[in-house]
C-alpha cells in the first residue's frame, strides 16, 4: 500500500486499525503496507498473534482471544461473557443477522446469543456479528454504538481481582526465586543433554530418510560451491530463504532452501519436507533432489523453476497469461492438490497454498511447492487440529473457529487462488476504490448483480467465466461441507479446458 500516514484497523479474528486519515479502506491485514508502518491493535479481550505473509514478504497480525473458555457458561451454568462499548468503532462484514432493537436490548440480545461476538446498534437496527471478526476499523464518522462481549477473566474484566493478586505477589516471588534456583543449577545437565540428543537426532535423520526416500545428501560445503556463496536470493518463506544454484559445472540448474529456525519449528520443517515431499512424484508437484543435515546446518535441494512464482508471474511479468494460459494452470494446481488428497501414499494437507507456494516452469506448467506447513494424516484419520498455519487472505474459515481441519482447507485455499489467477489481481488491491478492495466480495458482489465481465481484464466467453465463478465461490463456501472435492474440481476444470475459446 501506497498512501500516506495511516492507522489502520486489520482484519482478523477480531483484529482491527484505526485509520485516522480521510481516506478509508477495508484493509485486510497490515500486511497491505509496504512503505509505512501500520499501528494495530486488538478489541478488549483479545491479543496479538504474530504471523509471517508470504504472499507480501511481511510481518502480519491478527487477534486470538485471550480466554480459552468454550460455551457462554461455566460449568456452573453462571454467565462467562460481559459486555464493553467501543467508540467510533464499526465492523463492515455482513451481520449474521439484524434486529430492530432498542440499545438496551440489542445489549441483552447479544449477551444471550452465544455466536455474537459483537454488535453495531445504529439506526434502532442491531446488526449482531460472529467470528471471524473481519474489516474491522475505527471511523470518527460512525454514529452508532459498538458493543462487544469480553470473557471474564480477560484483561478487561479481571482488575476488581488485582487487590487478591496482590496479596499473593510475595508468594509467587519467593516461588519463583526458588524455581530459578533449581533451573540455574539444572542448566549445565540441560545444555549436556542437549548435546547428546543432537548427535542422537542427526544420527536418527540421516539413517531414516535413506529408508524412506531416495535423496541425495549434500554437504554444506558443497552447496555453499553451488550456490557461489549463496548470493543469488529467489525468494523468502515463513522458515527461510531460497538462492540459485546449480550442480555439474552449472549444466543443471537448482534452488537452495536454507533454513534459518533450526533448533526449534525449521528442524520441525525439515522433517515435514522430507517425509512429504520425498515421497510424492507428480508432474504438478515441485520435485525434492536432495538435503544437507551438516552439523546444525539443515538445507533443501529443489528442481529450479524458471518462470518463478505464480504471484510473479501473474503481477509482474511484462506479459500477462491469456485466458487459456489461466485455466490451464488452474487445472495444473487442483492436479497437484488432488494428488496429495487423494493419491499419494499417505494424505497430505498442505495448509498454506497461496500464489508465492506455487511456482511455474519453463514451459508454464504450474507446480505447488513449499510441504513445510503440511500435515501428514495417518491413513486411518481424515481430520487433524493444529494451530493456525498459512496466509492472510487464503486462510479457511475453520481455522480460526478451533474446529478440525480437513483436505476442505485446500479447497478453500485453492477457490482464492483460483480467483486470483481467473480475474489476473490480487486477493486483495490496495489501489482500488474501497468497495472493490477485497477480490472475494467483489467477486460475490459481481456475480449477484450479473455483472461478472468486471472482474477480466480482456473479453471472454462470458458462459466459460460464469461457469469459472461459479466453481471458485463453491470452492470457498463457509461451511466445509458445502465445498467441492478436488477431484469433483478437476472434473469440471478438464471440461471447461475442452471448450474451444471465442475470441472478441
Amino acid at each position: 500500500m501506497r498512501v500516506e500516514t495511516f492507522d489502520w484497523q486489520c482484519r482478523g479474528m477480531g483484529t482491527w486499525c484505526n485509520t485516522r486519515h480521510t481516506f478509508h479502506v477495508n484493509l485486510p491485514m497490515p500486511t497491505g503496507l509496504q512503505e509505512q508502518k501500520a499501528v494495530c491493535t486488538c478489541p478488549p479481550g483479545f491479543y496479538f498473534l504474530d504471523g509471517y505473509d508470504l504472499d507480501r514478504g511481511q510481518h502480519n497480525l491478527s487477534c486470538k482471544r485471550n480466554s480459552s473458555t468454550d460455551g457462554c457458561t461455566s460449568k456452573n451454568g453462571e454467565k462467562i461473557d460481559t459486555l464493553q462499548e467501543l467508540v467510533s468503532v464499526e465492523w463492515e462484514d455482513n451481520p449474521y443477522s439484524t434486529l430492530s432493537l432498542t440499545k438496551t436490548d440489542c445489549r441483552e440480545s447479544c449477551l444471550k446469543d452465544c455466536k455474537c461476538i459483537a454488535a453495531l446498534f445504529k439506526d434502532k437496527e442491531c446488526r449482531k456479528q460472529k467470528f471471524p471478526l473481519r474489516f474491522g476499523r475505527e471511523r470518527q464518522s460512525n454514529s452508532g454504538t459498538t458493543i462487544i462481549k469480553v470473557r471474564f477473566g480477560s484483561s478487561e474484566s479481571t482488575q476488581v481481582s488485582r487487590g487478591r493478586k496482590k496479596q499473593q505477589g510475595m508468594g509467587v516471588l519467593i516461588g519463583s526465586f526458588a524455581l530459578l534456583i533449581v533451573l540455574a543449577l539444572s542448566a549445565f545437565l540441560i545444555l549436556r543433554y542437549r548435546r547428546w540428543s543432537y548427535k542422537k537426532v542427526r544420527y536418527e535423520v540421516n539413517e531414516g530418510l535413506v529408508d524412506d526416500v531416495s535423496l541425495r545428501a549434500f554437504t554444506y560445503s558443497q552447496l555453499e560451491v553451488a550456490t557461489n556463496g549463496f548470493v543469488e536470493q529467489l525468494g523468502r518463506g515463513s522458515f527461510g530463504t531460497v538462492f540459485k544454484g546449480a550442480l555439474s559445472n552449472g549444466q543443471r540448474k537448482i534452488a537452495v532452501r536454507r533454513l534459518e529456525k533450526v533448533a526449534a519449528e525449521g528442524d520441525l520443517e525439515f522433517r515435514n519436507e522430507m517425509r512429504s515431499i520425498g515421497r510424492t512424484h507428480h508432474r504438478n508437484l515441485v520435485q525434492l533432489l536432495g538435503y544437507c543435515h551438516d552439523g546444525p546446518d539443515r538445507l533443501l535441494v529443489y528442481e529450479y523453476m524458471s518462470n518463478g512464482t505464480l504471484s510473479n508471474y501473474l503481477f509482474k511479468s511484462q506479459t500477462k497469461p491469456n485466458w487459456e494460459e489461466r485455466i490451464k494452470i488452474s487445472l495444473n494446481i487442483a492436479r497437484g492438490i488432488l494428488y496429495l488428497h487423494e493419491e499419494c501414499d499417505t494424505q497430505i494437507i498442505h495448509c498454506d497454498l497461496n500464489p508465492n507456494n506455487i511456482l511455474i516452469d519453463e514451459q508454464g506448467r504450474a507446480k505447488i511447492a513449499d510441504f513445510g506447513l503440511a500435515k501428514l494424516l495417518m491413513l486411518d484419520h481424515s481430520k487433524t487440529v493444529t494451530g493456525i498455519r498459512g496466509t492472510r487472505g487464503y486462510v479457511a474459515p475453520e481455522w480460526h473457529k478451533n474446529l478440525p481441519i480437513t483436505v476442505k482447507a485446500d479447497v478453500y485455499s485453492f477457490g482464492v487462488v483460483f480467483l486470483v489467477i481467473i480475474c489476473c489481481r490480487r486477493s486483495f488491491d490496495s489501489n482500488a476504490p474501497e468497495e472493490e478492495a477485497v477480490l472475494v466480495s467483489r467477486v460475490y458482489d459481481c456475480f449477484k448483480t450479473k455483472e461478472i465481465s468486471k472482474l477480466v481484464p480482456e473479453e471472454v466467453d462470458q458462459q466459460s467465466l460464469e461457469m469459472m465463478i461459479r466453481i471458485g465461490l463453491w470452492c470457498i463456501e463457509e461451511d466445509p461441507a458445502a465445498r467441492p472435492p478436488i477431484k469433483k474440481v478437476v472434473q469440471m476444470l478438464e471440461v471447461l479446458s475442452s471448450f474451444p475459446q471465442l475470441h472478441f
